[in-house]
């Protein structure tokens, strides 16, 4: 089964670096997703795997063993675009059984590997259809199956349900994720789609500007990110650029524009600039109370489960809150007097980017 190792890849287009010292790790039967804006390198990366790409540097090695040059076809890797790559003039079953065919697999293989691949995606009954009498989640389904059919073990999906409707993508992500695991797969999955990462992958590999920023597990990645672009991108935060008053190692009082707050953080010093980050379901608000931050609703989105709030508290500054619908089911108005309550125990501090905080949670 399969282990895959890039170490120190490159990869550039004339001027523009597509990829720079990239370095992951990946274990057997692990489901990864790599996350990351548009142009960050995330389909650059997953081509280079395939062979489809030949980097400038590094090395890839599966099982241990390099594979720069290894044809793609050597490679045994499945491959899932985006854009459902079936051919329009076979049927399901035939789409499955290409790749065996082309490798001159006997006859009985085809049949019985065919077969068994069209129970595991649940379309046997669907078997002599033709593409364009399909879904969307069917034919993207059926280039799954066929990506499988030909026995390899490692998979990279590129944005594979990002043509589909959102419904549709919710729930063949899940139906991905159960195959990987039933048949033991290790997967690679690029998706721009946050709740998709974080719903379904072991490990998150964040991207930026052609670098990989941040590796965690989708909790860790969510909750208590390393660095400051993953706090921004992954999910949605309030961050709030203050001054450190105090410190006794382990904790810090910091100022934001007159509001004290006492957060977590080591090695911080007196007077130097930092970031405070927080989730807006950690911002409790409340009717008008003497302690917290009295503020202002600004404005109002309703979500379903949850009502978004935009809320200027004293000092100008706008938090973002979020709050359940089942918690608090009228909600509160624009132009309502509320006190917004941070809660500190999820509060994250950053140091101050060198290079400024628009630099550093950019998207390019």
């Amino acid at each position: 089964m399969p282990k895959l190792d890039l170490i120190g890849v490159s990869k550039s287009y004339g001027t523009i670096q597509a990829l720079a010292d990239v370095s992951l790790h990946v274990e057997d039967k692990e489901y990864v997703c790599i996350l990351g804006p548009s142009g960050c390198g995330k389909s650059t990366l997953i081509r280079c795997i395939a062979g489809i790409n030949k980097p400038d540097s590094g090395q890839i090695l599966i099982d241990g063993e390099s594979v720069e040059q290894t044809p793609i076809e050597d490679r045994r890797i499945g491959y899932v675009f985006q854009d459902i790559a079936l051919f329009p003039h076979m049927s399901v079953r035939d789409n499955i059984s290409y790749g065996l065919a082309v490798r001159h697999a006997e006859s009985i293989e085809i049949t019985t590997v065919t077969n068994e691949m069209l129970d595991v995606i649940n379309m046997r009954d669907r078997s002599k259809a033709y593409p364009s009498e399909l879904s969307g989640g069917a034919q993207q389904k059926v280039a799954v199956g066929r990506a499988i059919a030909t026995g390899s073990h490692l998979f990279l999906l590129d944005e594979p349900l990002g043509a589909l409707d959102a419904i549709v993508r919710a729930e063949l992500r899940y139906e991905l994720r159960k195959l990987a695991s039933d048949l033991g797969l290790t997967v690679i999955h690029v998706t721009h789609d946050q709740e998709e990462a974080l719903s379904i992958a072991d490990s998150v590999v964040v991207m930026k500007s052609g670098r990989i920023v941040e590796v965690g597990r989708p909790s860790e990645v969510y909750a208590s990110p390393r660095n400051l672009f993953t706090a921004n991108f992954v999910g949605e935060t309030n961050l709030l650029e203050g001054k450190v008053l105090e410190t006794d190692g382990s904790h810090c009082t910091v100022d934001i524009k007159g509001h004290r707050i006492r957060v977590s953080g080591f090695g911080k010093k007196v007077g130097q600039r930092v970031i405070v980050s927080i989730r807006p379901e950690f911002i409790r608000l409340t009717m008008p109370t003497v302690v917290g931050w009295k503020g202002l609703i600004k404005q109002v989105t309703f979500l379903g489960n949850l009502n978004r709030y935009v809320v200027e508290v004293e000092g100008g500054i706008e938090l973002i809150a979020e709050v359940s619908t089942a918690e608090y089911s009228t909600g509160f108005r624009v132009g309502e007097n509320v006190t917004a309550s941070p809660d500190d125990v999820h509060m994250l501090l950053f140091d101050y980017p060198v290079e400024g905080l628009e630099k550093e949670i950019s998207l390019e």
